[in-house]
């Protein structure tokens, strides 16, 4: 698939980053999710929270953990059955 989880780090923390810097965090944190889904397709948002559980999300700032660890549902690619 081409996008290994030292490359999806990278990316979350520069994408956090640009939005830890708004003034209200739990907005900030909303925003980086709705970013994630609208931006990212499924296998990334997937292999991004399949690091997250198997690491407990080494490499992630701060930001990005919180984000990922508060709003997973809103990250997740929704499985239809």
């Amino acid at each position: 698939m081409g996008m290994n989880a030292t490359q999806l780090i990278k990316m979350a923390n520069q994408i956090g980053a640009f939005f830890a810097s708004q003034l209200d965090p739990e907005h900030a944190r909303s925003d980086f999710a709705q970013h994630l889904k609208r931006q990212w397709d499924p296998q990334m948002r997937t292999a991004l929270l399949a690091h997250l559980d198997a690491t407990a999300g080494e490499g992630l700032n701060p930001f990005v953990l919180s984000a990922l660890s508060g709003l997973r549902e809103q990250i997740e690619p929704q499985v239809h059955a």
